[in-house]
Parts: C-alpha cells; sequence; structure tokens
C-alpha cells in the first residue's frame, strides 16, 4: 500500500513513472484493467475528435497519467479493502493456533494422571512458550533476569562512553541522532 500511495503522488506532483513500475505494483487484473482502460482512450480519441477542453471533458477524455492515476486508486482502495479482512483472518489462525495448544497440552497433562490445575498451568506454559496470550489472563514478563542484567550494563556503558566523549564527538553523535528520530518519524511529521 506504501508503495502505490507512492507511486499516486509522484504521479500527482507531475513526475514521470515508467510504466513497468506502475505494472508492478498491479495484479493480473489489475493491469488488464489498465490496458483496457488505455486501449479505450485511444480508441475514444481516434472516433471523436474535441477541440477544446471542455469538450474533451465531456467525451471523458483522460491523459495516460489520469488513466493510471485512476487504477492505481482503485488498487489502493482493494489493498484497503483486503487490509481488514486479512487482520480477521490472521486473528482466527491465532486464536484457533492457541486453542490448538492448550487443548493438546491439557489433555497430555491430564492423561498423564496431573490434577485439573497442574494441567491448566502445564497448558498456560506452553502458551507462554509459543508467545500466546495466557488463557488465565496471567502477563508474563518477556524478559527474564538476565536479559535485564545484560541491558542494565549495555546502559550504563553507553553513559559512560558519552562521559568520556570529547565535545566535538558529542555534538557529531547528537546530529546522528537526530536524523534517526527524523527517519523514524512519519513522513507527515517531517513535513
Amino acid at each position: 500500500m506504501e508503495r502505490i500511495q507512492k507511486r499516486i503522488h509522484q504521479l500527482e506532483f507531475g513526475e514521470e513513472i515508467a510504466a513497468k513500475d506502475i505494472k508492478a505494483l498491479l495484479n493480473a487484473e489489475q493491469q488488464q484493467q489498465l490496458a483496457e482502460a488505455l486501449a479505450a482512450q485511444v480508441e475514444l480519441k481516434k472516433n471523436k475528435r474535441a477541440r477544446t477542453d471542455a469538450e474533451k471533458q465531456a467525451l471523458g477524455w483522460k491523459s495516460i497519467k489520469e488513466v493510471r492515476l485512476d487504477v492505481l486508486r482503485s488498487a489502493l482502495n482493494a489493498a484497503n479493502d483486503d487490509l481488514l479482512s486479512d487482520y480477521q483472518r490472521r486473528l482466527r489462525e491465532k486464536e484457533v493456533r492457541q486453542a490448538k495448544i492448550y487443548v493438546r497440552e491439557y489433555s497430555d497433562a491430564r492423561k498423564a494422571d496431573k490434577s485439573v490445575f497442574a494441567a491448566q498451568g502445564a497448558a498456560n506454559n506452553a502458551l507462554t512458550r509459543a508467545a500466546l496470550r495466557r488463557v488465565d489472563g496471567q502477563a508474563v514478563r518477556s524478559l527474564n533476569k538476565r536479559d535485564k542484567e545484560v541491558f542494565e550494563m549495555e546502559e550504563e556503558l553507553k553513559r559512560r562512553i558519552r562521559s568520556e566523549m570529547t565535545a566535538e564527538e558529542l555534538a557529531q553523535l547528537d546530529m546522528l541522532e537526530g536524523v534517526e528520530r527524523h527517519e523514524k518519524m512519519p513522513r507527515k511529521a517531517r513535513k
């Protein structure tokens, strides 16, 4: 979707874009739609002559750029429509996977003569190992003690190195961090 939006903006601002770059963003059906729309415009311009812009507009004349914009906008709308259904499909798959893991681990634990509570704990632990939400709703921290210690050591090293830097090195580091923050900003915020 981002690439389609980028091409739409480029066309709206009058930049020239190669046909292959536009076709690369479209699926086979959309490429066929583009080819048919361009052919229809060629046929329209052959059969019906127009002298003024008002006549051209009344007859439905469009430039190649306008035809490409129409097709790209319809492709963007189709991608937006598919986005919600794709998200819902992935959510269903995740829930099914979660249920399968829980039921499998629970039944295995019960077959091993564990109590109900021990079986539930084993099933929830399996969900945690699979990086899925636990059924009992207990929040599990993703960092263990060792990871926390490593991150704290890294932060201490960064502070120590920064304190030993010269003024020129600090200025360069600040400039570099500013560029990184700028690149992470959404495009609209940068403008």
